[in-house]
């Protein structure tokens, strides 16, 4: 089969597109999927580059985490999918999983769900680790409700174009910090105001929020303190709580990992097919280019999700 590997952390030049790379084998708890799509994640080129501690793993790698795509050989104890499901998950393989970027994937059975069936498959392999990410943040850390003012960060972003979506169905309101070439696009899928973090501060301008979801750190987390209400909550991406700020402002901090769980996957399923999220795809790019997108990805301004495509997509 077809792959992108790598045979030893770097730059983009350290990608190699293999022709000739043996299926991954499955054990009794991973199902085996034909690859439709997959899409890029931050985590992905920093992977790649050996950062946050991605060091010492035995050469070569698959590199990628998302995808979709059609089940095509379940193990032994799999009970929640068949041959021939189309589906969608996480098959990082820090995470267990063989590695998305390649024509069929070894993925972890709880890493693995069901497609949303009004997603096509390139939406669908934009979703999981960023929708999943949105899921966790805004309805189990922050659990955002009816009502409540909310500010979060990034809203032209993967997570947060689904972050703002998941709370504008909650019923909060919602601030959201772009640039300004963003502006229209996440007023169109929800928020109430956004603010251009080139030109304004958001610190100046908003006041007495019950929530701030962080995806950007470092300056932007620590001025978002600002603008909570006593008892308020951030949830950070990036940052570990800072006790100095809690204590401070006498709010709640919180640091997310995100988990990519058929539970997760299921809830965002339900959001996509009921039509309150709607994923959004950047740009898409056939998975021999990935140098290509990875360079566009880590130096060009993008809009939802950037995606890669096998041979074996259809839609």
């Amino acid at each position: 089969m077809r792959a992108v590997q790598i045979k030893k952390h770097g730059a983009t030049e350290t990608v190699e597109f293999m022709e000739n790379v043996p299926e991954p084998q499955i054990n009794d708890t991973q199902v085996l999927v034909a690859v439709h799509a997959m899409s890029i994640n931050p985590v992905d080129y920093k992977f790649r580059q050996g950062m946050a501690g991605f060091k010492g793993e035995k050469f070569p790698l698959t590199l990628g985490g998302d995808f979709s795509g059609v089940v095509a050989q379940i193990g032994n104890a799999v009970t929640t999918l068949k041959p021939g499901d189309p589906v969608y998950g996480y098959a990082f393989v820090l995470n267990g999983g063989s590695g998305a970027f390649s024509e069929f994937v070894a993925s972890n059975e709880k890493n693995t769900a069901m497609k949303p069936v009004n997603a096509t498959f390139y939406e669908a392999a934009a979703l999981p680790l960023t929708g999943t990410s949105a899921v966790q943040s805004l309805e189990e850390m922050i659990k955002i409700k009816n009502g409540q003012k909310i500010l979060i960060h990034g809203g032209a972003g993967g997570i947060g174009s689904i972050a703002i979506q998941i709370a504008r169905k909650k019923g909060a309101f919602i601030a959201t910090t772009v640039s300004a070439k963003d502006i229209s696009f996440v007023k169109e899928i929800g928020a109430d105001i956004a603010i251009d973090y080139k030109t304004q501060r958001f610190d100046e301008i908003l006041r007495d929020y019950d929530a701030v979801f962080d995806t950007v750190g470092g300056e932007t987390y620590l001025r978002s303190f600002n603008i909570l209400k006593k008892g308020g909550v951030i949830n950070s991406m990036l940052e570990s709580p800072d006790e100095k700020l809690v204590n401070k402002y006498d709010v709640r901090a919180l640091s997310q990992f995100t988990i990519t769980n058929n539970v997760r996957l299921d809830r965002l399923k339900e959001y996509v097919d009921s039509g309150d999220v709607k994923p959004y795809v950047d740009r898409i790019f056939d998975l021999e280019n990935i140098r290509e997108a990875f360079r566009y990805f880590e130096t060009e301004h993008h809009r939802g999700k950037v995606v890669l495509r096998t041979q074996n997509v259809n839609s």
